[in-house]
C-alpha cells in the first residue's frame, strides 16, 4: 500500500509538472498536439484528470496511514500484555486464607464504630 501511495504521488507530480511546462510553452508545443488555442473543454478535462489523480493519491495515503496505525495499535497492545506478564513475574501474589476474626459482641444494635452520644449541660 505504501508503494502504491508513492507511485501515485510521483504520477501526480509528473502530470501537473508536464502540463505546467505545456502551458508555459504553449506557443511552440500547442501546434505539435494540434491545438490552436486552449478551450474550456480541454481545461476541464485536464483539471478533472488531475483531480482524479489527486483523490487516488489521497485515498492511498489514508489507507496506508490507517494500515500503519492499526499495526502500531496491535504492537502497543502486545507490549502492554508483555509488560503485565513481566510485572506478574516480578511481583507474585501470595494467596493466604483470611484469618478468622474473633466475634466481639457489641451492645450497639446498628453495629457501628461510633461511640454513644454524651449529653453535656452547663451548670
Amino acid at each position: 500500500m505504501k508503494k502504491l501511495h508513492q507511485i501515485l504521488q510521483i504520477a501526480l507530480l509528473v502530470y501537473f509538472g508536464a502540463f505546467l511546462i505545456f502551458f508555459i510553452a504553449f506557443d511552440t508545443l500547442g501546434g505539435l498536439f494540434g491545438m490552436e488555442e486552449i478551450t474550456s473543454d480541454s481545461m476541464v478535462t485536464i483539471t478533472m484528470i488531475g483531480l482524479i489523480l489527486f483523490l487516488a493519491a489521497w485515498g492511498s495515503s489514508y489507507a496506508a496511514y490507517s494500515s500503519l496505525s492499526s499495526q502500531i495499535k496491535k504492537m502497543e497492545n502486545e507490549t502492554h500484555a508483555l509488560k503485565a506478564k513481566i510485572y506478574d513475574f516480578e511481583h507474585p501474589v501470595v494467596h493466604t486464607k483470611p484469618s478468622a476474626r474473633p466475634n466481639i459482641p457489641t451492645t450497639d444494635p446498628d453495629q457501628s464504630n461510633i461511640p454513644p452520644r454524651q449529653n453535656f449541660t452547663d451548670k
